[in-house]
Formats: C-alpha cells, structure tokens, sequence
C-alpha cells in the first residue's frame, strides 16, 4: 500500500513541476523554476520507492496517464487551455485503461 501512496505523491509533484513549467517563462523567473527543479526531484524520487513494489511498466503507465490528465485540467482551470472532443475522449481512454489495469493485471501484486 505505500508503494501506491509513494507513486501519489510522485504524481502529485510531477504535475505541480510541470505546471510551474509554463510559469517559469524559459526558467527567467526564480520562484516557478524552484518549484519546477524541486517538483521533479521530489517526483522521481517517490517513483524510484514506488519502483521497489510496483513493475516499471505499470508505474510508469499509470503515473503518465494520470499525470496528463492533471495537467490537462489545470491546463484549463489556470491558463484557459481548451480541449477539443478528441483530446477529452483519449484521456478517457486513458484514464479507462489505468482502472483496468490496476483492476484485472496480474503483475501487481494486491
């Protein structure tokens, strides 16, 4: 269960570097690249704990997915970032292929 909890938070931080990308205008402001360096430290080192339990392939599926789709709805909560029906309904897919994995795979170990 912490493997989970430690793949969470490796989402989690990933999804805050990667929106302080666009903050950060090319790293020419400080404070939004800060947060963009130490987000993705703090990201691959929660994945590289989550990697103990969790096979790479299924980390990496589930952290990518999940981590698009965050993005993409903080994309348009932030920056007014729109998304055509095409874009909405590949996160879908996504998003449905994370819960079939995590609910059927038998590479995890539950």
């Amino acid at each position: 269960m912490q493997s989970w909890l430690f793949l969470a938070i490796a989402i989690v931080n990933e999804v805050i570097a990667t929106s302080a990308l666009k903050l950060s205008d090319g790293f020419t402001r400080p404070v939004p690249t800060i947060i963009v360096v130490v987000g993705y430290i703090l990201a691959f080192y929660f994945l590289s704990l989550t990697l103990r339990c969790i096979p790479v392939g299924v980390a990496y599926a589930i952290w990518s997915g999940l981590g698009m789709v965050l993005v993409s709805v903080i994309s348009l909560v932030l920056y007014g970032q729109k998304l055509d029906f095409a874009a909405i309904l590949g996160m879908e897919f996504i998003i449905a292929g994370v819960i079939i994995m995590n609910l059927s795979t038998k590479s995890l170990s539950h």
